[in-house]
């Protein structure tokens, strides 16, 4: 039979997303430190105690005194969990296990595996977390007239493998769950939102997109449910710029670089989004967004920095693509893979190992990160 601690744990969870206990609220799982930085020009950069957080649909959600599964993919089962009160008696949460979903920290760099292996078998891991502040909630980014950086190294992302790094219009405490009661909140990844209205629809902010092959960043904006899902995207290589980015090119992605993506604005609207890129001490020029599709049905770039204004929270992630092999990524016009070069097959077989470093984060004020 579960523990009484396992079954007052699940109860904090669920009485602290609705808000009917909030004393109980504990969190169950120790979240892996990630240091960050905000930054002014005038301040230079000071250092947030921060964490990472994996996605809600990495917990193991199961009956108490058994192993029947509590969930339906990324929800919870309505016959276990109609309510609060009902599912904190039948169900039971296990705390996340970063390293078994291939998640680590190092200082100030988290490193996702896709592949890791337990009992000498290859296993398709595939992480997604958040940025978590020092109370348990989400990091509201507002970036707006202000810029991102990230260092990264992407050199073992073959073509088909995505390291990505975006913004996404969570809710800071992540209750926004439509048709859901909400089980942790923030401190268990819940509330995922995107353009794509996975989970529920909310702008995205995609600042990179990216293999060693190809990159892209892309903005998606959303009015209500109707949101850009194709979005509008620069990818140097599908603008001509054949030999910017791979390894030994001018962006030499068999090393690490830094990342700069900028938000500026005038009078208080968004006017483009801007990116350029630092490697051994060099800074190289890359392309900008003027324009994101129509404000009358998307919100266009005025929508998207509106976002920005708001706040968005900071999403990482390393995926494959078994649809498409990520071809809108690196594929024909927009990069120099080959077809079905990037099928999960391939990918598994040929770079088990293939992993993403995100490193150095900080933000605030255009012009000030690189103090950090």
């Amino acid at each position: 039979m579960a523990s009484t601690l396992s079954y007052i744990k699940l109860a904090a969870w669920l009485f602290a997303g609705t808000g009917l206990a909030q004393s109980l609220a504990s969190d169950p799982e120790a979240h892996p430190l990630l240091p960050t930085w905000k930054c002014t020009k005038s301040g230079g950069c000071v250092q947030q105690n921060t964490s990472v957080v994996l996605d809600f649909e990495y917990r193991n959600v199961h009956t108490i005194g058994g192993s029947t599964s509590c969930k339906t993919g990324n929800k919870l089962n309505q016959a276990q969990c109609p309510n609060a009160e009902t599912c904190a008696k039948n169900c039971v949460v296990e705390p996340a296990d970063y390293a078994a979903m291939g998640v680590s920290t190092s200082g100030n760099a988290v490193t996702m595996y896709h592949y890791v292996k337990t009992n000498g078998k290859l296993n398709s891991a595939s992480p997604r977390i958040y940025l978590l502040d020092a109370n348990g909630k989400y990091v509201m980014m507002n970036l707006l007239n202000a810029e991102l950086s990230v260092d990264v190294d992407l050199s073992t992302l073959p073509c088909g493998e995505n390291g990505a790094f975006y913004l996404s219009e969570m809710t800071a405490d992540g209750s926004k769950n439509p048709g859901q009661f909400n089980v942790g909140g923030a401190g268990a990844g819940n509330g995922y939102c995107d353009a794509q209205c996975q989970g529920y629809c909310c702008n995205e902010m995609d600042i990179l997109e990216a293999n060693s092959m190809a990159n892209a960043f892309t903005g998606h904006p959303c009015k209500g449910n109707n949101c850009d899902k194709g979005g509008c995207g620069y990818n140097p290589y599908a603008s001509g710029q054949k030999n910017f980015w791979g390894p030994g090119k001018t962006v030499d992605t068999s090393k690490p670089f830094t990342v700069i993506t900028q938000f500026p604005a005038s009078g208080g609207r968004l006017s483009q989004i801007t990116r350029k890129y630092v490697q051994n001490g060099r800074t190289i020029n890359s392309g900008a967004i003027s324009n994101c599709g129509s404000e009358g049905s998307t919100g266009g770039l005025t929508g998207m920095g509106q976002a920005l204004g708001r706040g968005m929270v900071l999403a990482m992630s390393i995926w494959n693509d078994a649809a498409q092999n990520m071809a809108w990524l690196d594929s024909g016009v927009n990069g120099p893979c080959t077809s079905g070069q990037g099928s999960p097959s391939n990918i598994q077989s040929q770079h088990p190992d293939t992993h993403v470093v995100f490193s150095n984060i900080r933000w605030g004020e255009i012009g000030s990160t690189g103090k950090a």
